[in-house]
């Protein structure tokens, strides 16, 4: 009796049908991302076939809700999308190929904020699965002499996860790519930069993928733009995070590192594939100094936003274990540019000249940090180490002190304050002094 009350009880759940709600497609550097949306788990198989180059997805037990006619195929190695009944209750999807794939296939399991989902990632043959985006190599006297500081300008989400939403359905992702954009430009107006982006279209790159790009392009400084959200709709104001290797700083920075957090789940990640950062990473000696860099340029940045946001949600730069953060060797900063959850600055967000102010602050005082702080071989440490003219004028900015000028061009404080008549240490923004003739 207890078995046949088992086998009543399952049975109906054996053969229970999954639809396919859904079907998306995205366009990555080096991969096509296609994903279902399903309305419960499945099992699924992959299957290459040669002679057409074609692709073959089985999904048991289930059926096709809508169609596949609309999916965005153009760039991709995708011709064409076909669907049939396998075996009389199998989904069949087959995809003809123009050009040769690597395809890895995985499913994720219904969250908070997302259902069941059957991931299809086709990589293009004979890529990286972490493609570099660097600029041509330089010569060694090149880079001995001049090389520029690398950023890598990293737009948080893409793809598969949308980030926060704001009113008039403003999506994170495209607001950060926005800006990332605008202050990709900001850096391109000086020689002495060379802005990496780390995503560049609407798709989505794991935490670890992004931390990898910035390392194979040899970046001097990871930035992450973000835009994100709180429960009430009252949080508001920019601010800046670093990576914290113990706890975090405030409830608001510890809520926003657990989302972002989560992202890899949100964006489609593989189980397998999901990150895993030694705790021995963190306790190296070289991350001791990468955190104080990332402290210190956080400071510089934050200031300049101040400027320009209607204010900031703190006047210091917050730490929470954020995963994009956890370069050992790569002074890394996270920017919330504002609160995309508050109607007031969701609107300031939208618009272009909201986005091109915070870009330039965020590049000023990038900028003024490595001009006091130049790694060596770079243009600014030529710059600092070049013999100044009798007489050079410079103009104060936020953030400078009187010895840290002197320091910068290489002259005694006691002179600098001999060529400009001061009595004492204190300057003011704006104020323009004489720099001495060194010696």
């Amino acid at each position: 009796m207890l078995l046949l009350l088992l086998g009543l009880l399952v049975a109906p759940f054996a053969g229970a049908a999954v639809n396919v709600e859904d079907v998306r497609l995205w366009r990555a550097p080096d991969h096509t991302r296609i994903v279902l949306d399903l309305s419960g788990p499945t099992a699924h198989t992959v299957l290459e076939l040669e002679n057409p180059s074609r692709l073959v997805l089985d999904v048991k037990g289930a059926s096709l809700v809508g169609v596949l006619t609309d999916l965005p195929l153009e760039g991709t190695p995708v011709a064409r999308v076909r669907s049939g009944v396998r075996q009389g209750e199998d989904l069949r999807v087959v995809f003809d190929l123009t050009a040769k794939v690597r395809p890895k296939s995985f499913q994720l399991s219904a969250n908070e904020r997302t259902g069941h989902r059957l991931v299809l990632d086709l990589y293009d043959a004979n890529i990286d699965a972490v493609p570099a985006i660097v600029t041509p190599p330089k010569s060694v006297q090149q880079v001995d002499r001049r090389r520029p500081v690398v950023v890598a300008i990293d737009a948080g989400h893409g793809g598969e996860d949308p980030g926060a939403s704001g009113p008039n359905k403003l999506r994170e992702k495209n607001v950060v790519l926005q800006i990332a954009n605008r202050l990709k430009r900001q850096f391109e107006t000086s020689s002495a930069f060379t802005p990496v982006m780390i995503r560049t279209g609407d798709y989505y790159i794991t935490h670890k993928g992004r931390r990898d790009l910035a390392r194979k392009n040899q970046a001097d400084l990871f930035i992450s733009i973000h835009a994100d959200a709180f429960t009430h709709p009252s949080a508001n104001g920019a601010s800046v995070y670093a990576l914290s290797t113990r706890g975090a700083t405030s409830t608001t920075a510890q809520y926003l590192a657990d989302k972002g957090n989560a992202a890899d789940l949100v964006g489609g990640v593989a189980v397998s594939e999901l990150d895993d950062v030694l705790a021995g990473v963190l306790t190296d000696l070289s991350m001791t100094g990468t955190l104080d860099s990332s402290l210190s340029i956080g400071t510089e940045i934050l200031g300049e936003m101040g400027e320009v946001a209607q204010r900031l949600h703190k006047k210091k730069v917050e730490q929470a274990a954020f995963l994009v953060l956890k370069s050992p060797d790569i002074p890394s900063i996270l920017v919330e540019t504002g609160f995309i959850s508050n109607p007031k600055e969701s609107a300031l967000l939208a618009t272009p000249s909201y986005q091109t102010k915070m870009a330039a602050a965020i590049f000023v005082g990038v900028e003024r940090w490595f001009r006091a702080n130049p790694p060596p071989g770079t243009v600014f440490a030529r710059a600092s180490s070049a013999p100044m003219p009798a007489g050079r004028s410079v103009k104060v900015v936020r953030g400078d002190t009187l010895s840290g000028i002197a320091s910068r061009y290489s002259v005694t404080l006691e002179a600098l304050k001999s060529k400009n008549d001061l009595s004492s240490n204190s300057i003011r923004v704006g104020q323009v002094l004489i720099i001495p003739e060194s010696g």
